[in-house]
């Protein structure tokens, strides 16, 4: 398995597409949550974008679960970082 940071950058000239939008993604996030892909996630607290880590088998999982985001399609973001992550503690 593999952890990886993502750091999605919002376009502050479309919030209201995103806004649409966000319910589906938030509920995509729950159903990777749920089967233990999804590790923390929040948007930054000025909403420019957000931080997500994830646990995953390889960048190819993670890729493809980025594909399959609601907001992926929607072109609400940009993909700002994606980095396999080294976690050394946990909360």
């Amino acid at each position: 398995m593999a952890i990886f940071a993502v750091q999605l950058k919002f376009d502050a000239s479309d919030t209201e597409a995103r806004m649409q939008v966000r319910p589906a993604h938030r509920d995509y996030l729950a159903s990777l949550k749920e089967a233990g892909k999804l590790v923390e996630a929040g948007p930054f607290a000025d909403e420019s974008g957000a931080l997500l880590i994830y646990d995953v088998a390889d960048e190819a999982e993670m890729r493809d679960i980025l594909a399959k985001d609601p907001y992926t399609p929607a072109g609400v973001y940009e993909l700002a970082t994606l980095k396999e992550w080294n976690q050394v503690f946990t909360a």
